[in-house]
């Protein structure tokens, strides 16, 4: 096992930062690991971090549920049971903001969401570093799925009216680099669609490191809406909307009651899930997730 240490920010660059909180990873290693935040731009991270040759085996889980299709807990049942309407919900999204054409989802997991936009007229593409989601996916469009960054690199400049990472951005080690790349890929006025957690949600600070959201060490990254939008900003990236997810207070709430309490205590968990939503409604937007919606200038 092999570990790396950040000695910048990757948003702002400065070398200054300070222990925020040390998170366990109750789902697959039992190890504790520290979150840092830096003193510049408030932005959270995972530091020090497995680095990206090690990291795989810490996705080796049946309850890792974007790298499966199986139901193995109420939990992933609940999740599979509300992807169905979210998916739906994600393709209503990209028909809204752009015509048709073609689209890549960095991070595709099983390959739903593509399957969907396939099936409603999008010229579709993936990658996905899971082998075994990857051939999930394959199996389930029936087309090769990108697995390599280089593979990023063969597709000409300029090639998609929209990019998405569905809860992907967080786990990406070379951030900066990657996005770059991903922003090439997009044509001029094309849109970045990013989901990740909000640390600044109100499920996060009631349960804090038992928060399921932090989900270290594959969590790298830990974002609210001020370090998105720096982020983007960085990246030349216009931030046009930002979009609730919901479901993600209850389904994050299940999880982290887990964690807290060795229950999974479905109707606190769901109370905890309606309170939060409800803060966000009157806070400024901060609900459990987010989108964000970003377009190429």
């Amino acid at each position: 096992m092999n570990y790396e240490r950040l000695e910048h920010c990757p948003i702002c660059n400065k070398e200054s930062f300070k222990n925020f909180m040390v998170v366990k990873d109750n789902s697959v290693s039992k190890e504790s690991f520290v979150i840092v935040q830096c003193d510049n731009c408030g932005f959270k991270f995972t530091n020090p971090r497995p680095d990206e040759a090690s990291i795989g085996q810490y996705y080796q889980s049946e309850e890792y549920i974007s790298h499966t299709n199986k139901a193995t807990s109420i939990t992933n049942q609940a999740y599979k049971l509300v992807r169905t309407y979210t998916i739906k919900q994600k393709v209503d999204l990209i028909n809204r903001l752009s015509a048709k054409g073609a689209i890549l989802d960095y991070g595709c997991g099983t390959g739903n969401f593509l399957a969907a936009c396939k099936k409603n007229g999008w010229q579709v593409q993936g990658y996905e570093p899971s082998e075994l989601a990857r051939a999930q996916a394959e199996e389930l469009l029936t087309q090769k799925i990108l697995n390599a960054s280089i593979a990023l690199e063969t597709i000409p400049k300029e090639s998609f009216q929209v990019i998405t990472l569905w809860h992907v951005l967080e786990h990406i080690h070379t951030l900066n680099d990657t996005f770059k790349k991903l922003v090439q890929l997009t044509k001029p006025e094309g849109k970045l669609i990013i989901a990740v957690p909000n640390a600044d949600s109100h499920d996060a600070q009631v349960y804090r490191e038992n928060w399921a959201a932090y989900d270290v060490p594959r969590h790298l990254y830990h974002f609210n809406q001020a370090t998105m939008k720096r982020f983007l900003k960085k990246h030349k990236i216009e931030l046009t909307e930002v979009i609730p997810m919901k479901f993600d207070a209850y389904y994050v709430s299940l999880l982290s009651e887990k964690y807290k309490s060795g229950n999974t205590a479905i109707v606190k968990s769901v109370l905890t899930g309606l309170k939060s939503n409800n803060h966000a409604s009157k806070n400024a937007n901060d609900y459990s997730s987010l989108i964000y919606v970003g377009k190429k200038i």
